[in-house]
């Protein structure tokens, strides 16, 4: 049997699932994601010996229940957080402070400049879950321009997400490569992820945020356990009745410190040993189901105080949002088991080998790899780390700091998030789009930093090789 045939066909058979499924049939998007990861995983089964025909439902479930043990507790805090923070008026709070200071006209700047800055620390979902009550109450107030300041704050979180150590994608490349070049790069990967971020951000946040937003309308939604009606209502209540901004800001702070606290120590132990004695705590408090939890329950209160009911009116309005968090939940872990599904295939292993032979230049060949694998299974962390292991050999032969490689790889794992990357759903069910509204906007705008990132790379490395 041809070697290309498993992967290839799996491949085929999740594309063509998806799109009939959830495209041509319009299935509820749970549903349609897991009855294609079990089509994948049956053609899985019918070609690999290894992976057997009775075991593939539950193959499912374990994917599933995978992704649910890392994003299951974050999302449904995160409803809670929305739900409070819109409820209570203190993402109202923040917005009017955002707008003391800065113009309608500019607010994309400044919810870019915030998405950028919180994802250093703090995971892409996570950046998503707290900074999506503003947009949607940044829309209620100002009316309009809803899919730029989605689009904003996705090109914000992405970016940082792929280009900027210590975030874990970006951190894990650069270690792989560290042990290639014979010493560490992390410092010059920071400098370097920086400079490729922010014209990547330029061009697929805001230049293609104000672009998209000048041709499409998109509308509140229910969405976080609340409704459009209820934003527009409350987007127009006395400053007076609002929360403090430091109380109403609390949560997010709240989370991005306990999670800073243990990406840094995770980040500089080895630097500075004196760090590891604390690593036990802050790898406590710092876990995001810990730190989302601890920011659910400061914006729960505050909403119980703004609000002044009785507690179990206030218990039933955190169970809303729980159930809507629960969907939301459910529809990003089936886009992440059917990624899964594909990845057991083999394609991404398969595609690397045969980009590998090209013979085209090491970063371009390493952007081509990552993006293929990222197309194929969905995961951009899972393209990085492939594209990384793949590529460390070959570090010695670069004429360019093997930064710029560590940026080759991260554009390459951002481009084109669709129907097997959960975070495609996650923007979607959170920010309430539709399908077709989530691909014009999120999916553009990841394939769009991802081609803006090689092209600032091409361009730094030959300006400035630093080899």
């Amino acid at each position: 049997m041809p070697v290309a045939l498993p992967p290839l066909t799996a491949f085929v058979v999740g594309v063509a699932a998806v799109v009939l499924l959830l495209v041509v049939w319009d299935l509820p998007a749970f549903l349609g994601l897991v009855i294609a990861a079990v089509l994948v995983g049956t053609t899985n089964a019918y070609f690999l010996p290894d992976i057997a025909f009775g075991n593939v439902p539950g193959s499912v479930a374990t994917a599933f229940g995978n992704n649910m043990a890392g994003i299951g507790i974050p999302i449904l805090m995160a409803a809670i957080i929305g739900k409070s923070m819109l409820e209570s008026g203190a993402a109202d709070r923040i917005v009017g402070s955002f707008r003391s200071h800065i113009s309608d006209d500019h607010m994309d700047f400044a919810l870019w400049g915030s998405s950028s800055f919180l994802a250093i620390p703090v995971f892409f979902d996570n950046v998503f879950y707290l900074m999506a009550p503003l947009a949607r109450s940044m829309r209620a107030r100002i009316g309009k321009n809803y899919a730029l300041y989605l689009v904003v704050v996705g090109a914000g979180a992405s970016t940082t997400h792929v280009f900027v150590p210590p975030t874990p994608g970006p951190l894990a490349v650069a270690d792989q490569l560290s042990q290639g070049s014979g010493s560490s790069i992390l410092g010059t990967t920071i400098l370097v992820g920086l400079l490729v971020a922010i014209p990547a951000a330029l061009i697929g946040g805001i230049a293609y945020g104000r672009f998209i937003n000048a041709r499409i309308d998109i509308p509140l939604r229910d969405a976080m356990g609340t409704s459009a009606e209820e934003l527009e209502e409350r987007a127009n209540r006395d400053a007076a009745s609002l929360p403090g901004f430091l109380e109403s800001a609390l949560p997010i702070f709240a989370a991005i410190l306990l999670v800073a606290s243990s990406t840094i120590v995770n980040a500089f132990g080895d630097t500075y040993p004196v760090l590891q004695n604390y690593a036990p705590v802050t790898s406590f408090l710092g876990d995001a189901n810990f730190a989302l939890t601890v920011a659910a329950m400061l914006a729960a209160l505050t909403y119980l105080r703004m609000d002044d009911f009785p507690r179990h009116v206030w218990q039933d309005e955190l169970t809303d949002a729980l159930q809507n968090g629960g969907n939301i939940a459910a529809i990003t872990c089936a886009g992440g088991a059917f990624g899964a599904m594909l990845a057991a295939s083999g394609i991404g292993g398969f595609i690397a080998g045969q980009l590998q032979s090209i013979g085209i230049g090491l970063l371009i060949t390493a952007w081509l790899i990552a993006a293929i694998v990222r197309i194929a299974q969905g995961s951009a962390t899972v393209a990085m780390l492939t594209t990384a292991g793949i590529m460390a050999p070959l570090v010695p032969q670069l004429s360019v700091h093997p930064a710029y490689l560590v940026m080759a790889i991260g554009a390459g794992g951002n481009i084109c998030s669709w129907y097997n990357d959960s975070g495609f759903w996650l923007v979607k069910e959170i920010g309430g789009l539709t399908q077709a509204e989530t691909l014009k906007t999120w999916t553009v705008l990841t394939t769009l930093v991802s081609i803006t990132g090689l092209i600032a790379v091409l361009v730094y490395s030959t300006l400035f090789p630093l080899a």
